[in-house]
């Protein structure tokens, strides 16, 4: 098959660009320079001229409190650039693979949020992305949408990174220790991910049939969710970091209220990963153990 890959520059774009490297299929790894999904023309040509199979959208505005002030852009690429993509995949039959966020519950829930709960979220980035789930389901061809959370990676900006740069430069960081949620190595989704096409592949085979996510009706679109196994706090997270990086330097819980920033984020976003561990025979590895390799990594 040719591959799609949106938003390649990004954190779980960079990991599939290495994960797909023992792949039989060909993947086209592009950024927005090369396939805008805010460009109708730009997506339709390209799609058609390269003859795509299949998609996978991880283009996305992720700068979470940017998007307190500035929604319009946050809107026009996740809601707005995700249903063009959608509706132009739809008219050329080409399966659509989204990834979507924890931060569209509002954290209400004090055990882990299932595919079937509501989205209910605290801030113009979850809305937005929020929206662009209900356009993949109302408009795509066929669709999986992948929920994750806290995803981190030896390629760009995040947590984990942070916290290695401000430890190895301060004594004292402080870190909030009321909000719960699960860790996500991006190398472990991009693995999941070609899990998920290499399977969906043979069930099509052995159905003599071309068309991916298409066993059943209501296979048509799905919702999954994906993170690392363990439920912890950005504390616990930091001080793991510390500890395994052996850096010296002490974290301080402090609570929400305590570190003031633009938007609201929810206190308790674990998410129940049984589903896609089930339909996929997947093994989930727990956060510790893939934060030891990521950290391995960054020191090599």
């Amino acid at each position: 098959m040719k591959i799609l890959i949106t938003g390649a520059d990004g954190q779980l774009g960079s990991e599939l660009k290495i994960s797909s490297r023992s792949s039989d299929d060909q993947f086209i790894f592009t950024d927005i320079e090369k396939f805008d999904i805010t460009n109708k023309d730009m997506i339709e040509s390209f799609l058609i001229k390269n003859r795509i199979n299949l998609i996978i959208n991880c283009a996305s505005y992720t700068a979470v409190d940017r998007a307190e002030e500035e929604p319009e852009l946050a809107k026009k690429i996740n809601s707005f650039g995700t249903k063009n993509l959608s509706v132009i995949s739809k008219n050329l039959s080409i399966p659509l693979i989204h990834f979507s966020t924890d931060f569209i519950f509002d954290g209400r829930k004090n055990i882990p949020y299932t595919e079937d709960d509501k989205g209910n979220p605290l801030s113009v980035y979850g809305a937005t992305k929020l929206e662009s789930e209900i356009n993949v389901n109302k408009y795509s061809y066929r669709s999986i949408i992948i929920r994750t959370s806290w995803l981190y990676s030896t390629f760009g900006n995040n947590f984990v990174k942070t916290m290695i740069k401000l430890g190895n430069a301060k004594n004292l960081i402080k870190v909030i220790s009321d909000q719960y949620g699960s860790p996500t190595y991006a190398k472990d989704l991009a693995e999941s991910i070609l899990k998920i096409i290499n399977y969906e592949k043979s069930f099509a085979a052995k159905n003599n049939n071309s068309i991916l996510f298409s066993d059943n009706v209501t296979k048509r679109h799905q919702i999954y969710h994906y993170s690392n196994e363990g439920i912890i706090t950005w504390y616990e997270f930091a001080k793991a970091i510390m500890d395994i990086g052996n850096i010296d330097c002490e974290i301080l819980p402090i609570t929400t209220e305590e570190y003031k920033v633009l938007a609201k984020r929810p206190k308790y976003s674990v998410l129940d990963t049984k589903k896609i561990q089930r339909d996929y025979n997947m093994a989930i590895p727990f956060w510790k153990d893939s934060l030891k390799e990521c950290i391995e990594k960054l020191n090599y």
